[in-house]
């Protein structure tokens, strides 16, 4: 065993083929055979399908209506949350550990809990009196409300740790308080904030599930619409060449960013999150902290709260009636089989999933973080690539695809085999950093003692990265859970996951299915919700013994 890289040698090879392979075979494959689909015909290259997108004015719509929407979307997610951002991180007031917890909730909740949330809210019936279905407003607001978070965490992270007496400095000169925030700490934060503009653009111009259910095909983005051409049409070469164009707008997101943030890279002057916020002093101050938290905590809290609310509404009264309903057979419902039954799919899915995330993305950080060199380096960049894959153009390609050597797509493993592939990446960044932190000594100390490679990873390694291992098993089992966009390209009728099943529902008329979409949204909330809150105490607990 290699002093420095435990993990070199043919042991490391062994070791990085099981990730490759999976990784290759069921995310770079069905990526590839998405471009055959829609760059040939019979194995001749054919650009019609592409060419179609430009001789047809309603898919050019699309195109265009998924751009502004994501635009649109990103701007009123800056505009709610960098002024709370800014309370958040220079001022200490009662209950803000609570608050930064709260406002993280929404990002983790599954596409379909937000999106009926907001027809609780916004529907017939909701609090407001109003109904925005099908409307491009509704789809706005869920976007804001699912991706405050990314602002508030990435850019909090570094504004708090800003050093406050820079821009004091520039007040004393004579400067403004708008002058010297302009001049001192923008500057500083704008790679932060840009960062944090790209990953909102980039999750609402891939939005699928809220955009189908509050937007319908009216408000169709490129994500809907390949999947109505693959499902309902079955024009998979056209599915396949839009999947191609949102592949080539992700791409230069992602390009941009990264040339973006290679040019402005620099070190800031970092202090403690504790050195830096203070409480408010001036009445100003302390408005300023109320309207905006308070603002936001009302903002985040209204759809879920009307969400449970709606789900217990029984006439004039309240009850557990949906709740009851969700064990009844009701055909028009979920794909023949009671709701229950799809409650026992997806926890039986998200063990499934979870496991195999486990499985391969500890392998793949051990590579990581033991190999080292240029080679990891790539490896680990490719680990990433299917968080920033649409999971509606990973789903197609698995319908694609996964036909030879053996027919998967039949199979009920082919969906935590989905799952897994979205998984994999939180497993292996929540564990790459403790392994790399385990010290060499330690490893040493063992191997001087007599212990064999493999008892020195069990013995020292394991433990001290154990904990570290749930929390990526709770990031991947609360992503399975929640995963829409590629389950409906190849969930089978009779087995439907939550998700699933609360869609249908929701296509359905009638209170009584509303009623049951509402009530397992609710409880998919909570398992989530619960998922979450688990993590982030393993987390404190992690952190307590580094």
């Amino acid at each position: 065993m290699d002093r420095d890289r435990p993990l070199t040698g043919v042991a490391g090879l062994a070791i990085l083929a099981v990730p490759a392979l999976f990784l290759g075979y069921f995310f770079l494959y069905p990526l590839a055979s998405i471009l055959i689909t829609g760059l040939t015909s019979d194995g001749v290259p054919d650009l019609g399908p592409l060419g179609e997108i430009a001789s047809r004015p309603r898919l050019l719509g699309i195109a265009w209506f998924t751009l502004w929407q994501a635009v649109a979307s990103t701007l009123l997610t800056l505009v709610v949350a960098l002024p709370a951002t800014a309370a958040l991180s220079r001022y200490e007031f009662w209950g803000k550990r609570f608050v930064r917890a709260a406002v993280t909730v929404p990002f983790v909740l599954p596409t379909v809990v937000v999106a009926t949330a907001f027809l609780a809210l916004l529907g017939p019936g909701g609090p407001l009196g109003l109904d925005l279905r099908r409307s491009i407003w509704a789809i706005l607001a869920a976007h804001v409300f699912y991706n405050v978070a990314v602002v508030v965490r990435t850019v909090g992270t570094a504004w708090e740790r800003l050093d406050p007496r820079l821009e004091e400095a520039a007040r004393t000169l004579g400067a403004t308080r708008w002058n010297a925030f302009r001049a001192v700490t923008w500057p500083l934060l704008r790679p932060a904030v840009v960062s944090a503009t790209s990953i909102v653009f980039l999750f609402t111009f891939t939005s699928f599930g809220v955009v189908l259910i509050l937007g319908g095909l009216e408000y169709a983005t490129l994500e809907v619409e390949i999947w109505r051409q693959a499902t309902a049409l079955i024009d998979l070469p056209l599915a396949a060449a839009l999947s191609l164009l949102q592949l080539v707008g992700v791409t230069g997101i992602l390009v941009g960013y990264a040339r973006y943030q290679q040019r402005r890279a620099h070190e800031l002057p970092l202090l403690s999150a504790r050195a830096t916020a203070r409480r408010p002093a001036t009445w100003r101050e302390r408005g300023f902290v109320a309207a905006t938290v308070g603002g936001l905590v009302a903002i985040l809290g209204a759809p879920l709260v009307v969400l449970a609310e709606r789900s217990l509404r029984v006439g004039d009264g309240h009850g557990l009636t949906h709740y009851r309903a969700l064990a009844e057979l009701d055909e028009a419902g979920a794909a023949f089989v009671p709701p229950t039954t799809a409650i026992g799919n997806s926890l039986w899915f998200a063990v499934v999933a979870t496991a195999l995330a486990l499985a391969v993305g500890l392998l793949a950080a051990a590579v990581i973080a033991y190999r080292g060199g240029r080679a990891s380096r790539w490896f680990d960049a490719l680990l990433m690539l299917p968080l920033g894959t649409s999971a509606v153009t990973l789903g197609f390609g698995f319908l694609v695809a996964l036909d030879a050597p053996i027919d998967l797509r039949t199979s009920a493993l082919l969906i935590p085999l989905a799952h897994a592939v979205v998984a994999i990446p939180f497993v292996v960044r929540t564990t790459v950093p403790i392994m790399r932190s385990v010290r060499h000594r330690l490893r040493e100390a063992a191997a001087v003692l007599g212990a064999p490679p493999r008892a020195v990873w069990r013995l020292v390694d394991l433990p001290l990265i154990s904990r570290a291992a749930l929390v990526g098993a709770g990031f991947a089992f609360a992503v399975s859970l929640g995963e829409f966009g590629a389950t409906s390209f190849i969930v089978r009728p009779d087995r439907p996951t939550i998700p699933i099943a609360i869609f249908r529902f929701l296509g359905q008329p009638g209170a009584q299915n509303l009623g049951r979409a509402l009530a397992m949204s609710t409880l998919l909330m909570l398992i989530t919700a619960g998922a979450i809150l688990a993590i982030d105490r393993l987390r404190v607990g992690h952190l307590g013994e580094f």
